[in-house]
């Protein structure tokens, strides 16, 4: 079995992301596991850019193929943002609380029907002389008020298409089958299949 590290401390993205590569033959590892690795500043422009810096970084330090995403919400009414400032939209550390409100009231004067955007979801496995990334999005509606008691982040404001509950109210095995990071990391998970049998080989 094949040790993998997960580029986060985030305890609600660690349990969604095990689920989503469970099965395969590997034991993995997170951020929590290495205390003394100091947090990646995620300055870059895309999230590509953000998920291949921390997996880098996370493979440089343990040596230890690594995994890291990055995701965030994009608005059309507000031209994309908060995009790759999602964590951080209303400020350094800051809670999600906080950014749900500044989302709220940038919004308040848009009508339900211009309420439209998406989560989009990044992930990228580094290993040595390997660098792979894949892409997911899951479209879908901001509501006027949070609902919902599950997820993190944005997912008390976010209604996928389709759906009339927020992931927040969607139970965490609907939201792992239609999520951004679900299809970011079902196509991940199937590279890893391919990639963990040429390691046995």
């Amino acid at each position: 079995m094949i040790r993998i590290v997960l580029a986060t401390r985030n305890k609600g993205k660690l349990k969604e992301i095990s689920a989503l590569l469970s099965g395969l033959p590997i034991e993995i590892l997170s951020a929590y596991d290495f205390p003394d690795i100091p947090e990646v500043d995620e300055n870059g422009e895309t999230f590509e850019e953000n998920a291949l810096k921390k997996a880098r970084a996370l493979f440089s330090a343990t040596h230890l193929p690594a995994l890291a995403d990055d995701s965030g919400l994009e608005v059309l009414a507000l031209d994309m943002r908060p995009g790759v400032l999602s964590a951080r939209y209303a400020g350094e550390a800051v809670s999600y609380e906080a950014n749900n409100k500044k989302l709220l009231r940038e919004l308040r004067n848009v009508p339900a029907t211009g309420r439209s955007a998406q989560f989009r979801c990044v992930a990228a496995f580094v290993a040595k002389g390997v660098e792979k990334t894949t892409t997911g999005i899951c479209p879908g509606t901001i509501i006027d008020a949070p609902r919902g008691e599950g997820g993190f982040g944005y997912d008390p404001l976010f209604v996928p298409d389709d759906y009339d509950k927020t992931f927040a109210e969607l139970p965490l095995e609907v939201k792992n089958t239609i999520s951004h990071r679900a299809r970011a990391f079902g196509m991940m998970k199937k590279f890893l299949a391919g990639y963990l049998m040429e390691a046995e080989r």
